[in-house]
């Protein structure tokens, strides 16, 4: 019994010291991964995403705690961020692998019109100066034929050479010179030897003599009416012979080295777009137009048919042969952001709704696609479309982008130059602007997209000049205002305007004059407790991220003046 007793009594102590044993072993493998989880880490702002620091602290922008980077970034590099399936679909973004150039990717597309060649131009003139009595040819584009009656004129000159003539006429047998000098006289004022005759036989001076046409062709100028008075050698219409007529194109200075004359071309019009015509290049103007940037390229087309009408847009396709050893790279142009100087396509990770702004160097332009002389590899993935959105995403995590430059040492924000004009023109969106947020406040779904379209309509009254001032800033508010509509939720509305409300900030910190002192207000909250900013025009909190459920959450960050 006793023995019994000692062998319970080994096993339970056996028992004990084992699981202290794990529990220490345990233990120990916890601390030592929490120590070696806070030596990889990375950390980083959950409001300031562009701030990482390899140890634990306070934001130097906002002061909040700083966070590991995997909580946020999931894992991603720093210029990387995501995007969910969702929004994808709703920007419709779709992209391309990225490959090296083809033939059909090296052809030119060059734009153009019908033009009248001027090689079969001509002027009718009037012969001999007087008065027309009567026109036959009466409207632009009428067709005349060599030797048609066009005009009768009443020439006093004519009339005393006809009398001259005649007096002549009874003195040719002492006179003979003086009768031949008469008569050649008529002859230079286009006068037959059949007209010459009559008038001697006849012995009756004519008052109105015709004028036939010495060419053929279509009337492209009428520039007499019947009474007008003509001097010799004036002109009364422009006539153009339509049988052949050019293509003239215009090539801007990048692509002047890329064709020369006689090259060939094929040629599209939309009277039959289906059906090219095959020509090749009569002319290249030697000089450069310098209002336009362009040079001028002719081509000159059969036209007996006469289905190519002057004035009508034609389209030409010039093909560029590349070697078949070559491994350009091109891509579609829709990928390409353009910031001043520098160029920007998106790149997408393998099988992941990862992206990564990447700046990249551009070649020659072709129709539809670019050159990429560096910053791009084969086989990569890029957004062609839908770029703008994925952009805005970008700015919104603080990640490389249009308007944010990532160098080694800061984030640099692009300035703008606008002139008071382009500010006193703006105003009206800054308006519609902040009815827009005060929708949005009121959480009204068909008020706020009414509002978002009485900002693009204020957006689309600035000129050429003015959006251009603006930047890529015009062109994301326009699009980005378009999401704001009855058919999508109000949290979708807040998605849009969050973005509207970045880039109208940034062109708000470029204005040198504000008519209204404006505020930006932030809500650390909204987008997910990432935070979302807004503009407006009280120092009173009104959230448009919330509305009622959390209306005056927020605070004044700063004062536009």
């Amino acid at each position: 019994m006793k023995k019994y007793l000692i062998y319970i009594i080994v096993l339970i102590a056996g028992i004990v010291i084992g699981r202290f044993a794990l529990s220490g072993e345990q233990s120990t493998a916890h601390v030592h991964t929490e120590e070696e989880t806070a030596e990889n880490s990375m950390w980083t702002c959950s409001m300031h995403p562009q701030i990482m620091q390899p140890e634990p602290g306070d934001c130097p922008i906002c002061g909040m705690d700083l966070i590991p980077a995997d909580e946020t970034a999931g894992g991603l590099a720093p210029n990387e961020f995501r995007m969910t399936e969702n929004a994808l679909a709703l920007a419709n973004v779709e992209t391309t692998k990225v490959g090296t150039t083809t033939a059909a990717e090296t052809s030119l597309k060059l734009t153009g019109t019908i033009e009248a060649n001027e090689k079969t131009n001509a002027i009718q003139t009037a012969h001999f100066g007087g008065r027309i009595e009567k026109l036959f040819v009466n409207y632009t584009g009428e067709e005349v034929r060599k030797g048609q009656k066009i005009a009768l004129i009443y020439s006093p000159e004519l009339v005393t050479t006809q009398q001259e003539l005649l007096t002549a006429l009874r003195m040719k047998s002492s006179q003979p010179e003086l009768y031949k000098a008469v008569r050649n006289k008529l002859k230079l004022w286009k006068l037959s030897e059949a007209q010459i005759q009559q008038l001697e036989t006849s012995q009756k001076v004519s008052t109105q003599f015709p004028i036939y046409a010495s060419v053929s062709g279509v009337v492209t100028e009428k520039m007499v009416e019947e009474g007008n008075h003509v001097m010799e050698g004036g002109a009364l219409f422009k006539v153009s012979n339509l049988n052949s007529v050019w293509a003239s194109f215009d090539a801007y200075e990048n692509q002047i080295g890329r064709f020369k004359k006689g090259d060939a071309i094929r040629i599209t019009t939309n009277v039959n777009p289906n059906s090219e015509i095959p020509a090749n290049i009569t002319f290249i103007d030697p000089v450069l137009n310098t209002k336009t940037r362009t040079v001028a390229v002719k081509v000159e087309l059969n036209n007996r048919d006469n289905n190519l009408k002057p004035g009508m847009f034609v389209t030409g396709i010039l093909d560029t042969e590349v070697s078949s050893e070559s491994n350009t790279i091109s891509i579609p142009k829709s990928a390409v952001l353009w910031t001043g100087k520098r160029s920007l396509v998106y790149v997408k990770k393998e099988n992941e709704p990862v992206f990564e702004a990447r700046e990249i160097v551009l070649g020659t332009a072709t129709a539809d696609y670019y050159e990429v002389l560096s910053g791009l590899k084969s086989e990569e993935e890029i957004v062609t479309n839908g770029a703008f959105t994925v952009d805005a995403a970008a700015q919104l995590q603080g990640k490389t982008s249009m308007m944010n430059r990532n160098d080694d040492t800061e984030t640099e924000t692009i300035m703008l130059n606008l002139d008071a004009t382009t500010e006193k023109a703006f105003q009206a969106s800054i308006n519609a602007y902040l009815a827009l947020k005060d929708a949005l406040v009121k959480s009204d779904v068909q008020l706020a997209s009414e509002k978002s379209e009485a900002f693009r309509m204020a957006l689309e009254t600035l000129n050429t000049s003015q959006r251009k001032q603006l930047g890529m800033h015009w062109a994301v508010l326009h699009k980005t205002s378009k999401g704001i509509n009855n058919n999508v939720s109000i949290e979708t509305q807040r998605e849009h305007f969050q973005i509207i409300s970045n880039n109208m900030i940034t062109l708000l910190k470029n204005f040198s004059t504000l008519q209204t002192s404006l505020t930006i207000q932030f809500c650390p909250m909204a987008d997910d407790n990432n935070g979302s900013y807004w503009v407006s025009d009280t120092q009173e909190i009104r959230n448009p991220y919330f509305g009622d459920a959390m209306l005056t959450c927020g605070s004044v960050i700063e004062e536009l003046n």
